[in-house]
């Protein structure tokens, strides 16, 4: 019977798991030079996806194919039921409504303030007033936790971690259901960098946001990725979690775990497993 109920409940689980982002044969060429080939992932609502590579791995071309900012040779991309191959500039604008985007040197505008950046999106794609406007921005600001009087100062006054909250606050405007994130925590000391995983966590606990990240970040990496897709010599490796993954025995994948920061994953390998023991231990001591 205890079986039985295990197995109703995981049914249960995968019936309510929705795919947001379908990539199916994705294949990309820059002339000769092969970027993806037969790319295929799944990416499920309001889970932390991250996609890892050495550098030339295609990983930030795969991210500019997401938000429309380029199109594979072949293979599809679907985004919240949306096929992007042939999509209409009207659909495109409404489908880029729905999804915010953190590029890694925050994409912020120089010449305006921090809170006319946040406010942008929303003076471009809405009808809202110019209070309306400033009070969003203000809520914002306040989200990504930096104070309000950050918002009159200008993108060149801010720290590289202050910049990094200011773009999300931007990337947060429109409400989105998908957030892309490139690079999120590149140049920030530990402690700013810290300050970033907690946030990032933070909105998909609070909003149920669908997170999509870029990084080489291997402690954010352990901190808030839910799956993490490995990018080598054009092909998806590998996609499992990051405990999964540091015990793989896939070369490429292996790779990513040698060095001065993979002794690190591996210590966070081991404190996790030691975690997940000790919960079981403590769940099975409960059912005698």
């Amino acid at each position: 019977m205890q079986n039985l109920a295990h197995h109703d409940i995981e049914k249960s689980q995968a019936q309510s798991i929705e795919t947001v982002i379908e990539m199916r044969g994705v294949s990309t060429r820059f002339g000769e030079h092969v970027v993806h080939s037969d790319i295929n992932l799944k990416i499920n609502r309001a889970e932390i996806f991250a996609i890892i590579g050495g550098s030339g791995s295609g990983k930030s071309t795969l991210l500019r194919e997401m938000i429309l900012l380029q199109l594979p040779n072949s293979g599809s991309i679907n985004i919240l039921g949306i096929n992007l191959t042939d999509i209409s500039e009207k659909n495109a604008l409404a489908l880029r409504k729905r999804w915010g985007v953190m590029f890694q040197h925050g994409g912020l505008f120089g010449a305006l303030t921090v809170k006319e950046n946040v406010g942008l999106p929303l003076r471009e794609h809405t009808t809202l007033s110019d209070a309306q406007i400033d009070a969003i921005a203000e809520q914002k600001l306040i989200m990504t936790g930096l104070k309000l009087e950050v918002g009159a100062q200008y993108p060149s006054e801010l720290s590289g971690g202050m910049l990094k909250r200011a773009s999300l606050a931007r990337a947060l405007a429109l409400e989105p259901e998908l957030l892309f994130l490139d690079e999120p925590t590149a140049g920030l000391d530990p402690i700013s960098a810290a300050g970033v995983d907690e946030l990032v966590v933070q909105l998909r606990d609070q909003f149920g946001l669908t997170i999509i990240m870029i990084t080489h970040d291997l402690d954010l990496l352990w901190q808030v990725a839910d799956r993490v897709a490995v990018l080598s010599d054009g092909r998806v490796q590998a996609v499992d979690s990051m405990l999964g993954l540091s015990s793989s025995n896939i070369d490429s994948v292996k790779a990513f775990f040698d060095g001065p920061r993979g002794r690190s994953a591996r210590e966070q390998s081991a404190l996790q497993a030691i975690k997940i023991n000790d919960h079981l231990k403590d769940s099975s001591s409960k059912l005698k």
